[in-house]
C-alpha cells in the first residue's frame, strides 16, 4: 500500500518539473523575440550605420554641394565649412543620410521634388540611394520617390527630382576629401625597385661613416 502513494508523489513532481521548465522556455522564446524585434525597429548606431566625411563636387557647377541650413546649393568652395558632410551610411545596402557638418541639417526631398534641409534626419524622405555610374560619378536617388535624383542646374541651384534622370549631367556627383586631407588609401604608396635605384643606393654616401 505504502508503494503507490510514492510512485503518485513521483509521478506529480515529475509533471511539476516538466511544467516549470516547459514555462521558462516559452519565457526565453518571448524574450528572444522582442529583442530582435526591438533592435530591429531601433539598432543602435555601432550596428545600423557607418559615418563617413567627404565632398560631393558637382559635375555641373565644377564646385561641391554645400548645406547651409534650409538652403542648398552647389557652389561650395573645395574646403568650404559648409561643403563638408557627414555621410551616415546604412551598414547593409548603399541607403545613405547626408548632413552638413556645420549646419546640422539633412538633405531632403519632400513630395514636390524640392531639395530642403531638415534638422532631424529621420524621415524617409531624408535618405537616398547610391547608384554608382560607368563614369565614375554616383547619383542620389530619393529612397521614398523612386525616379528622382538629387541635382542642382548651372548656377548651382537645386532642380526638382520630377524633372532629374540618371543620364543628366545634373545628378552626376563625385566624393572627394575635405581640401588638405589625404585619402586613407593614397597614404600606402610602392615604389618600384629597379636595378639602376639598387646601384644608386649603394653608391650613396653614408654620412655616419668617417
Amino acid at each position: 500500500m505504502s508503494v503507490l502513494p510514492s510512485r503518485l508523489l513521483y509521478l506529480c513532481l515529475h509533471f511539476l518539473v516538466l511544467y516549470f521548465q516547459l514555462q521558462e522556455s516559452q519565457q526565453s522564446t518571448a524574450d528572444f523575440r522582442f529583442y530582435i524585434e526591438n533592435h530591429t525597429r531601433n539598432p543602435d548606431d555601432l550596428s545600423r550605420k557607418q559615418v563617413r566625411i567627404y565632398q560631393l563636387y558637382s559635375r555641373t557647377t565644377g564646385k561641391h554641394v554645400q548645406i547651409l541650413g534650409k538652403k542648398i546649393n552647389a557652389n561650395g568652395d573645395d574646403g568650404g565649412k559648409y561643403a563638408l558632410l557627414v555621410v551616415e551610411t546604412e551598414t547593409f545596402g548603399s541607403h545613405v543620410r547626408i548632413k552638413g557638418k556645420e549646419s546640422e541639417h539633412y538633405i531632403c526631398m519632400n513630395d514636390k521634388g524640392k531639395i530642403v534641409g531638415r534638422p532631424d534626419g529621420r524621415r524617409q524622405e531624408c535618405v537616398f540611394v547610391e547608384e554608382f555610374l560607368e563614369n565614375n560619378y554616383t547619383a542620389l536617388v530619393s529612397a521614398k520617390y523612386k525616379g528622382w535624383y538629387l541635382g542642382f542646374n548651372r548656377k548651382g541651384r537645386p532642380k526638382k527630382g520630377s524633372r532629374t534622370t540618371q543620364r543628366q549631367q545634373e545628378v552626376h556627383f563625385m566624393k572627394r576629401q575635405p581640401k588638405g586631407r589625404m585619402d586613407p588609401l593614397e597614404e600606402f604608396r610602392f615604389t618600384t625597385v629597379t636595378k639602376r635605384t639598387r646601384r644608386a643606393r649603394r653608391l650613396k654616401p653614408n654620412p655616419k661613416r668617417n
